[in-house]
């Protein structure tokens, strides 16, 4: 992997707020959508998709490729952003987002983009789905690398368990998974909804390495990715505490902004903030 330099840093900042404008003004087009998580992931997307991931956008589906699996598929605004500033398919396009026709769907469908590992929307599902790769590449003694993205509030779901104790018990060290950590699910602050805690005892005892991080923090990020590619006897699970919302003063920690879009007003004021923040980012 190359080195992680500051240039490098500052290039991967950038391109998180870029990222972060392209979601806020896709979810005001379409006039609905998720902002509280696609806004808040928008640091680890901007190191996958810029650092991490082998992959090749002129061919998705290269055999040698990282799978990128996101299963909480209703923050597919900054897959969707990611994607199209990799070079998957053109910037404008974007502007479709949850329109009739479009290849933008409300959730992410396979075998519509270019890209897009898996069809997701049913929260669960995705850990094993992720696990199924990994195992059929474990099989094929291939060397990619599966990664997972998962929401803390899915962590409600029993089958997500059922996966984990699976990947625990096949010592899968090709996969490794991240939960975007910010506290909020629909209808309100997960330890309200349905308390998850302690998430590191939990995966722990079913055999994963648990890192914990400041998700915005890119060198973190790429550190613990490292770490993760590292181990050899068993699945990662990266814990990525994140603030939603992220970017935009108004919807941080908001939860009430997990299922909702901005308005032309409120996109307007934070984009400005978000294009400030690059001009510094800039200038810096």
């Amino acid at each position: 992997m190359p080195e992680l330099s500051e240039k490098k840093i500052k290039y991967l900042e950038l391109m998180a707020n870029t990222l972060r404008q392209d979601v806020v003004e896709m979810l005001a087009l379409a006039g609905s959508g998720h902002s509280a998580g696609s806004l808040g992931m928008a640091d680890i997307f901007s190191a996958l998709y810029f650092f991490i991931l082998n992959h090749n956008p002129k061919k998705p589906n290269w055999p040698d490729r990282d799978f990128l699996l996101l299963s909480n598929g209703h923050i597919c605004p900054i897959l969707y952003a990611s994607l199209a500033r990799a070079g998957y398919f053109p910037l404008e396009e974007l502007k479709t987002l949850r329109k009739l026709n479009s290849r933008l769907e409300g959730h992410p469908h396979r075998g519509l983009l270019p890209g897009v590992e898996i069809s997701s929307g049913p929260l669960g599902s995705g850990l094993s789905e992720a696990i199924g790769i990994a195992l059929s590449l474990k099989i094929d003694k291939k060397k990619n690398h599966v990664f997972c993205l998962m929401s803390d509030g899915e962590q409600n779901c029993g089958n997500t368990w059922e996966a984990v104790m699976l990947a625990g018990k096949y010592h899968l060290n090709n996969l490794t998974a991240f939960i975007d950590r910010n506290n909020i699910q629909i209808s309100g602050f997960t330890e309200n909804v349905m308390p998850i805690e302690s998430l590191r005892r939990k995966y722990e005892s079913f055999n994963w390495q648990v890192l914990e991080i400041d998700g915005h923090n890119l060198e973190s990020i790429v550190d613990a990715i490292n770490e993760a590619k590292a181990i050899f006897e068993r699945p990662t699970v990266i814990i990525a505490h994140t603030i939603p919302g992220k970017g935009v003063d108004f919807m941080e920690s908001d939860f009430t902004w997990h299922g909702k879009s901005p308005t032309e007003h409120e996109a307007k004021i934070a984009l400005k903030k978000l294009r400030t923040l690059s001009g510094r980012l800039e200038e810096e």
